[in-house]
């Protein structure tokens, strides 16, 4: 497989973002790319966090040279932060939380660290004569949640500064696509931790500036054992089954 860092005059491109350690949802994206034909491949971060093999997918992308952006877990587990800034709505979850930063924290080696540690914000590039720009979270702060249902008028505020007329950007692990204030919004989902009642992977791709989500299924099941079997909590390992 051969991934393009930057393509001057790409008409499709895949962005795939929040794998979140789940090395075999990454393999079946990789693998449906590589069969598309795309003229580059870009990650939107989060490579880590409540899966099982943070240093086998960190290992992976910079292998591939896939060119690849810093999401908030990444930044937290490089700089080794016990606080990845994410928003949790209850107690347990925030204990679900502190058990999975500390847990990746002890099982991400120095130089998954060191790659996460040179990751930029953010990335632009054309596609199909339009603007791209990838962030994690919003132009604004890499932890922002982008939910759908947010009033139209947060999004025209983005849109007035984002200067770009494709807006790629993940987080939420919802993914949805509309438009606002002239610049497509495009939430890639989540290629290994989908939140959306779908188990399978998702991406997003652009072709000639037109996006659509892309969902591939793969063994939900023996990722569900792995994260079970690496110690993590039990409800990491349900969630993956059940895209909850």
């Amino acid at each position: 497989m051969t991934y393009v860092n930057a393509y001057a005059c790409a008409v499709r491109v895949a962005i795939i973002t929040d794998i979140h350690a789940n090395l075999l949802a990454l393999d079946a994206v990789l693998a449906e790319i590589d069969s598309l034909g795309v003229d580059a491949t870009y990650c939107g971060g989060d490579l880590v966090g409540y899966g099982s093999r943070p240093n086998e997918v960190c290992a992976r992308i910079e292998q591939l040279g896939i060119s690849t952006i810093y999401g908030n877990y990444d930044y937290a587990i490089a700089r080794d932060l016990d606080d990845c800034g994410c928003a949790y709505i209850t107690p347990h979850d925030r204990e679900l939380g502190r058990e999975s930063i500390e847990w990746t924290l002890r099982h991400t080696d120095q130089a998954s660290k060191d790659f996460m540690r040179g990751l930029p914000f953010d990335v632009r590039f054309d596609v199909g004569g339009r603007r791209v720009r990838l962030v994690h979270g919003s132009p604004r702060k890499v932890n922002e949640y982008l939910f759908e249902d947010k009033p139209a008028k947060t999004f025209e505020r983005i849109a007035a500064g984002a200067d770009c007329d494709v807006l790629a950007f993940g987080h939420t692990h919802k993914p949805w696509i509309h438009a606002y204030g002239g610049v497509l919004f495009v939430n890639c989902g989540s290629v290994g931790k989908p939140k959306d009642g779908d188990s399978r992977a998702a991406f997003a791709l652009l072709d000639d500036g037109e996006a659509t989500i892309v969902r591939v299924p793969y063994d939900a099941a023996a990722a569900s054992r792995e994260v079970a079997e690496a110690g993590l909590p039990d409800e990491f390992a349900e969630k993956l089954v059940l895209a909850a």
